[in-house]
Order: structure tokens, then C-alpha cells, then sequence
């Protein structure tokens, strides 16, 4: 039991798991920031003279009331940010990567069924018989 995670944790794929997630962390802090810094400032300039940014304040009196528009578009932002640099840096690369050294191609793969007519087709031309029409082997015969 213990061999087989052992066997795991040495697998490739857990490290390489690993190492994405503390860049991806650490790319993640990159891009909060940035919108923390240059872009909400920019969509709070948008709310004009309001102290608080771009939003809306329910109650006068209970600032728990304020809706900030300018931090939904800011993790909007900051989402597709993300997901454009996983795409364009990550799976773009991987998929061409996969395309130029793949050895088959989908469409050359045969089904079971295509091999096992194949290899019926082989036996029927190595002893001369062809399927339900062959002649019965001397054992039957003999039954």
C-alpha cells in the first residue's frame, strides 16, 4: 500500500500538478494587482466625485449598503486576464506541441470490429474455407 503511494507522489504528473499550482498562484497575485492598482482606480474615476467608486449607496447611513459595480468588473477583468494567459501560454502551445509529435492519427485507428474481420478474412485465406459455406472438418463428419 505504501509502495503504490510512493509510486504516486514520484509520478510525473503530481509534480508537474505542483509546480502549476505555485506558478499559478504566484501569476494570480501578479494579476490582482494589477487590476488593484491600475484598473480599479481607473473604473472608480468612472463614479465621478462618489468617495467609495463606481457603485451605488442603498442607505445613506450604513456604508454595508454600498453595491460596488467597479470590484465585479475589476474580478471580471481579472478573470479573463487569467484565462487568456492559461490559454494563449498553456493549451495553445500544448495542442501544437500534441499535433506535431503524435504517432496515429484519429483516422487511421481501426475499431475491434475492423480488426477481427481482418483477421477472419486471414484465416478464411489460409485454409481455403470461407465462413458458413466451408466444409465440415473430418471430426464433424464423423459425428
Amino acid at each position: 500500500m505504501l509502495k503504490g503511494f510512493k509510486d504516486f507522489l514520484l509520478r510525473g504528473n503530481v509534480l508537474d500538478l505542483a509546480v502549476a499550482v505555485v506558478v499559478g498562484t504566484a501569476f494570480t497575485a501578479i494579476v490582482t494587482a494589477f487590476t488593484s492598482y491600475i484598473i480599479e482606480p481607473l473604473i472608480a474615476a468612472i463614479g465621478g466625485d462618489n468617495e467609495m467608486g463606481w457603485g451605488v449607496q442603498i442607505l445613506p447611513d450604513n456604508p454595508e449598503t454600498f453595491l460596488n459595480f467597479g470590484a465585479v468588473v475589476s474580478a471580471i477583468i481579472n478573470f479573463l486576464i487569467i484565462a487568456a494567459v492559461v490559454y494563449f501560454v498553456l493549451i495553445v502551445p500544448a495542442n501544437a506541441a500534441k499535433k506535431r509529435f503524435a504517432t496515429e492519427k484519429d483516422d487511421t485507428k481501426a475499431s475491434a470490429e475492423d480488426l477481427l474481420i481482418q483477421i477472419r478474412d486471414i484465416l478464411e485465406a489460409q485454409t481455403g474455407q470461407s465462413g458458413a459455406h466451408a466444409k465440415p472438418s473430418l471430426e464433424e463428419q464423423e459425428r
